[in-house]
């Protein structure tokens, strides 16, 4: 069994990764100056690594790769490792080598122009609601989206249904990502739903919330295979098919990303407006950005964003440290005319916390982490007021004299 490895250092974790190559094994991340300032707190460490924005897709599994390694460290309890395009001072920044640029394509006929042209995309309805039926008992349904996985999107979903319940309101949860469910882990609930007359199903409940996942109908270590009209068919069951009422408000945990479930879920469930959650380095809000977009676009109201893992306060001494920058989000709210709904630290606690079903808002009800999603949840539910508002103020009277 090998020797545990009492302090990891800086330099430790800059040796190791050394073994992992730069894009197109040009050399090492480290020599290449990808790496930036590494941060490690409880033998837990933190670091990004500066990507092209154009590459980042590609740029996956090298990330991964160089979390592996740290992880693999002895003494090392965790890593957190994202990709950025931003460069941060303090770090070893380089210029990122580029792959040659392609040469052009031979420029095609105009027949082959005109039949490979998109064809337009279909108009957004003329009002938000227009064609999309209520659920009975629920007063306002709100979606929790994002336009990429791991960003923290359910752990922010969950606790801002709880920050709104603790705020005094009847809250419902319901968990869309048939793929890959978590609130049944998130919020400590086993066992089966019941039903209402073998018809309608009963949500199970815990921490005063109503929930609803797939979680519950099948076993966690079952794959979902299933295609798009079967996942929409899921939904619209849990949707519509279970006994919620009365809620002042469902919180819907969207799957990440903007597909064809996401696209028709917005389309068809009348949303009072969409939460999108991002982390602060740039490459993640190009993906918030797609999120916002498509609600936009199916005329649902944004009602803000939420930068997630937004700074890392030690706990030894209190500095902050913002490893994957920080204010991206709310520089990409004001630049978009949409709200900032708040920022959430990098904190273990609230992993830790979440991943042991007893999410920060109800385990440390008193803490400054807890604090911090009731207010977001606040502001939402501000927001969803102000949208309702609106709304109602374009409604022309009609006088009778």
């Amino acid at each position: 069994m090998p020797a545990v490895q009492e302090n990891v250092t800086k330099e430790i974790v800059i040796e190791r990764l050394k073994t992992v190559n730069g894009p197109d094994f040009t050399g090492n991340i480290v020599d290449l100056g990808m790496v930036s300032e590494i941060f490690i707190a409880d033998a837990k460490v933190f670091f990004s690594i500066t990507v092209p924005a154009a590459r980042a897709q590609e740029m996956e599994p090298l990330r991964a790769a160089a979390e592996r390694v740290v992880k693999a460290i002895p003494g090392v309890a965790g890593a957190v490792v994202a990709l950025t395009a931003e460069k941060k001072g303090g770090g070893m920044e380089a210029p990122v080598p580029q792959r040659p640029a392609p040469r052009p394509a031979p420029r095609p006929t105009p027949a082959a122009a005109a039949a490979a042209a998109p064809r337009p995309a279909p108009h957004a309805p003329a009002s938000h609601g227009q064609g999309r039926r209520g659920v009975p008992g629920i007063e306002a349904i709100i979606a929790v989206a994002s336009g990429k996985g791991g960003v923290g999107k359910s752990t922010t979903a969950v606790n801002i249904a709880l920050g709104l319940a603790a705020n005094g309101l009847r809250v419902g949860v319901l968990d869309a990502d048939i793929y890959g469910p978590s609130m049944p882990r998130l919020l400590n609930i086993h066992g089966r739903p019941q039903t209402v007359d073998g018809k309608v199903l009963k949500p199970m409940e815990n921490y005063g919330l109503k929930v609803m996942s797939m979680g519950f109908l099948v076993d966690e270590e079952t794959p979902m295979i299933w295609r798009g009209p079967m996942v929409m068919s899921a939904l619209t069951q849990m949707l519509r098919e279970v006994e919620w009422g009365p809620l002042d408000v469902l919180v819907v945990d969207m799957p990440p990303g903007t597909g064809d479930a996401q696209l028709t879920m917005a389309q068809q469930v009348p949303l009072a407006g969409a939460v999108i959650v991002s982390t602060p380095q740039d490459l993640a809000l190009i993906d918030a950005r797609k999120g916002l977009n498509m609600f936009r676009k199916v005329d649902v109201p944004v009602l803000g964003i939420v930068e997630n893992m937004s700074y890392f306060l030690a706990p030894d001494t209190g500095k902050r440290y913002d490893i994957f920058g920080h204010g991206g989000a709310r520089r990409e709210a004001e630049r978009l005319g949409v709200s900032f709904l708040g920022e959430v630290p990098l904190e273990m606690g609230i992993r830790e916390s979440s991943d042991a079903g007893t999410p920060v808002v109800v385990s440390k009800p008193d803490s400054a982490e807890a604090k911090i999603y009731r207010d977001i949840a606040s502001n939402v539910w501000g927001r969803v007021n102000e949208e309702r508002g609106a709304a109602e103020a374009a409604v022309p009277n009609i006088v009778f004299e």
